[in-house]
C-alpha cells in the first residue's frame, strides 16, 4: 500500500540520518580526542578518512552482491545494528589502535546501507514516485550532518567526547529493533 511505501522510506531515511550522524560525530570530537588520547595530526587523519572509508568502498561491491540474493531487510537490520555498536564503542577506545578499529568497523556496517535501501525503495515504491523516494531518502545525508554536527558538539562540551559518541550510537541500536 502507499502507507507502507511511505513507512519504509520514512524508516529507511531515519537511517540513512543516523548513518550520517555517526559518520560526522568524529569529526566534532578529533581534537579532545587528539588531546586526551596524545595522537598526531596524521593518526587523526587515519581515524576520521582511511579507517572508516576502506572498508566502506570494498565491501560495497560484495554487500551489494549479498543484497541481490538474500533478505535486504535483515542486511539494513544488521548494517544498522554493527555501525551503530561500533560508534557506541568507540567512546570505550584507550588508545589509537582501538579507535582505528571501532571506526573500521562503522566502515563496515555502513557499506551495508545504500545497496540493499536502494532496492527496498525500488521493491516497494511506484515507478513514477521513485525519483520522490530517492530524494527523501537521500535527503537524510544533509540531514545527518545538520543534526550530528552541533548534537556531538554539544553532547561533547557537557560530558565529554566519550559521551558523543554513546549518545550518537546507542539509538541506532534501538532502531535496529524496530527495523527487524
Amino acid at each position: 500500500t502507499a502507507g507502507y511505501a511511505f513507512y519504509v522510506v520514512a524508516l529507511l531515511t531515519v537511517i540513512n540520518i543516523t548513518a550520517s550522524i555517526d559518520r560526522r560525530v568524529v569529526n566534532v570530537v578529533a581534537e579532545p580526542i587528539r588531546i586526551e588520547l596524545h595522537l598526531a595530526d596524521w593518526q587523526i587523519g587515519l581515524m576520521t578518512g582511511l579507517a572508516f572509508a576502506i572498508f566502506y568502498a570494498l565491501l560495497g561491491f560484495p554487500i551489494a552482491r549479498l543484497t541481490d540474493r538474500g533478505d535486504r531487510r535483515l542486511i539494513v537490520t544488521w548494517s544498522l545494528a554493527i555501525w551503530s555498536a561500533f560508534t557506541a564503542l568507540s567512546g570505550t577506545a584507550a588508545n589509537f589502535i582501538q579507535l582505528f578499529l571501532y571506526r573500521m568497523g562503522v566502515g563496515v556496517g555502513e557499506a551495508g546501507s545504500y545497496p540493499p535501501a536502494q532496492t527496498l525503495i525500488m521493491d516497494y515504491v511506484p515507478k513514477e514516485k521513485r525519483s520522490s523516494a530517492m530524494a527523501f531518502w537521500s535527503m537524510g545525508v544533509p540531514l545527518g550532518a545538520l543534526f550530528g554536527f552541533p548534537l556531538g558538539g554539544l553532547v561533547a562540551d557537557h560530558y565529554g567526547w566519550r559521551a558523543a559518541f554513546f549518545v550518537v550510537g546507542l539509538p541506532g541500536l534501538l532502531l535496529a529493533v524496530i527495523t527487524y
